[in-house]
């Protein structure tokens, strides 16, 4: 209303101001905080962390729904479940369930409800720095706890509610079911389930890195080229329904009903979403036959998700699939421009070209930024695969539908399963290109938004070349190398790191951009290391060389006492610093009344019994005591 009223003020005002656009801000940003605020969670006076009666340290009956299943892990099935009952108190809220894997596992459907006599545990942060953040992940989805429990100690209950997402979930294992009878291969049904249904659970981590490595990972995520793919076909088989009267608008409402419907089955992931709400405000400008103006269309497709979904701005897929869509729309066209080919056969592959070079362009700095790679012949993945998608989805619907029918040829399930094939093996060639994909770049967000800052500019000076569009260009590349530089002070350091490594003691000095690292290893193991690498990554390290463990470690202002399993200190110098390694049997209590030391450290290589101890002994005594496998990695700067 007040925007409303502003507006209204403005269009009258003879000489233009900044007060409605300031007041559209100001109300836009308000808005912002409190969609924010109504939909965190937290807030919520039913969530069960805001009720003081359910304590996360004990044991209780806990009584949840099955919303979304995850992919497993080598221990664990993974589900997110909601709560909907602690003990006899009604609450709300999601949380993490992991179910002990075992020989004959039986997997939970959505919207299955169960019952389990459990604690609520708290989402471990990496324990080791630069590493991904699954705690962080987890709390922009609203789930803050998580469940552990075994197979014989879950109780179902029985419920007929069910939920959207559950007749969803029966339809896509009724699709499985039916595609089963046929002989599909198990990484051609996975491929089918993700591109055509949305659920990439049971992808093979080998075949997921593949399509990641080759640059075809979009092709997996059903988002705007799948979703205007089908908007295309729907277009063209409900033309008759035209002819009716007011036939135009059923058409437009059928074809929201099978996009929606389509979303839902997919799972409603965020590029699905972002997809089917701008596909739908397109589909409903070409009923009323007025030209559309894409950024628009962009932009209120992002505000309309916002609104429903604020944390969907934190998601990867979110941001990934919006900034391709910028890409193409402002940059394709400009790279069209360059070449007029006269083949339509020839145009129609540059036309693919410069569509993938654009999404490429939109979304490399980001993607360096979250996966620190990039695969250099993704534009022959690309090439090789899009020009046959619309064939390939389409063909997938109509397999689809005719095995739910229960009519489907095996001759065409068969020459399915074969597409599938070839495209799996055009995408396993291009991975294991490993000359061209370039792994361990590190990048920061100040590097993204200077490199989108360039991109922008050079964008502008294209389109028309005069001072202004000069002068930002240049305040572009300035700001870029500020970044650079920054980056480059930032990281000319030292650092002392003890990294935590179940089993095993890995220590590590940083000197500017060159790292040494002493470990009890084997060559082979270190050198593969992820932790390793992932902090070489995000401290922009050039250089690593590896060393066997020292008794003794100095920095400018500290000295570092490292005890292993023979328990021998016999020094003539005060350690500021001491580290138990490899469970020693000393008495720490004397230890530390004979160096006085300023600290105790034990790393990931101690039994935790003797953990215990020396934490109990060290409260005794009121010094710091510093397990890794708690509180992590120890560094020192």
């Amino acid at each position: 209303m007040v925007l409303l009223l502003a507006n209204r003020m403005a269009r009258h005002i003879l000489h233009k101001t900044i007060w409605f656009g300031l007041v559209a801000y100001v109300l836009m940003f308000s808005l912002g905080i409190l969609t924010y605020t109504t939909h965190h969670h937290k807030n919520f006076p039913q969530h069960y962390i805001n009720n003081k009666n359910i304590e996360s340290a004990v044991s209780n009956q806990i009584v949840f729904r099955i919303k979304e299943r995850l992919k497993p892990t080598r221990y664990h099935t993974k589900y997110i479940v909601e709560i909907l009952r602690i003990d006899e108190q009604v609450v709300q809220g999601k949380t993490l369930l992991n179910i002990e894997k075992k020989s004959n596992l039986k997997l939970y459907d959505v919207d299955d409800i169960l019952l389990i006599h459990s604690e609520f545990q708290e989402i471990r942060s990496p324990l080791n720095p630069n590493q991904f953040n699954y705690r962080a992940y987890l709390e922009k989805q609203q789930v803050y706890h998580q469940l552990f429990t075994e197979q014989h100690l879950l109780f179902e209950i029985k419920s007929e509610t069910q939920t959207v997402f559950g007749y969803a979930d029966t339809l896509r294992q009724t699709i499985n079911t039916q595609l089963s009878g046929f002989d599909f291969k198990p990484e051609e049904l996975a491929i089918i389930n993700a591109l055509i249904l949305g659920q990439r659970q049971d992808m093979d981590r080998d075949m997921y890195t593949e399509y990641a490595n080759a640059g075809a990972i979009h092709i997996l995520a059903v988002s705007g080229l799948h979703v205007g793919i089908i908007l295309m076909m729907l277009n063209f088989a409900l033309k008759p329904i035209e002819n009716l009267k007011r036939g135009n608008t059923i058409k437009v409402l059928i074809i929201l009903i099978l996009l929606w419907s389509f979303a839902v089955i997919a799972g409603l992931s965020a590029s699905v979403t972002r997809a089917v709400t701008m596909f739908s405000i397109v589909a409903i400008a070409m009923h009323l036959k007025r030209p559309t103006n894409i950024y628009n269309t962009l932009s209120i497709s992002m505000f309309m998700l916002l609104l429903v979904k604020p944390m969907f701005l934190f998601d990867v897929g979110f941001q990934m699939s919006y900034l391709a869509v910028f890409a193409i729309v402002s940059i394709q066209p400009l790279m069209y421009k360059l070449w007029s080919p006269k083949w339509k056969t020839i145009d129609y592959l540059w036309q693919i070209f410069t569509v993938t070079m654009a999404a490429q362009l939109g979304v490399a700095p980001i993607s360096l930024f979250y996966f620190h790679q990039f695969p250099g012949l993704f534009f022959v993945s690309n090439m090789a695969i899009i020009p046959f998608l619309g064939l390939i989805l389409g063909i997938g619907i109509l397999v689809i539908i005719l095995s739910l029918l229960k009519i489907l040829p095996e001759l065409l399930a068969n020459a399915y399963g074969s597409l599938i094939s070839a495209m799996n093996h055009v995408v396993s060639w291009v991975s294991k290109q490993d000359t061209f994909l370039i792994k361990d770049i590190s990048f920061e967000l100040t590097h993204v938004i200077g490199t989108y800052l360039l991109l922008l500019a050079m964008v502008l000076v294209y389109k028309k070349f005069h001072f202004k569009s000069i002068l930002i260009l240049l305040v572009s590349i300035l700001s870029l190398q500020c970044s650079l530089i920054y980056t480059k002070r930032k990281n000319n350091s030292e650092a002392f790191i003890i990294f935590h490594k179940s089993r095993y003691s890995v220590f590590g000095k940083k000197e500017n951009t060159n790292l040494i690292i002493w470990h009890n290893l084997d060559s082979t193991t270190i050198k593969n290391e992820k932790m390793i690498k992932d902090y070489k990554v995000g401290n922009f390290i050039k250089s690593i060389t590896f060393d066997s463990l020292r008794d003794v470690y100095k920095t400018p202002h500290k000295t570092f006492l490292v005890i292993d399993s023979l328990g021998v200190y016999k020094v003539s110098f005060k350690p500021d610093f001491i580290v138990l390694r490899n469970s020693p049997k000393v008495n720490l209590k004397r230890l530390i009344d004979t160096l006085q030391p300023q600290f105790i450290i034990a790393d990931g290589s101690n039994y935790k019994s003797y953990i215990k101890r020396w934490k109990g002994t060290c409260l005794n005594e009121k010094l710091p005591f510093h397990q890794t496998y708690e509180k992590g990695a120890f560094i020192i700067k």
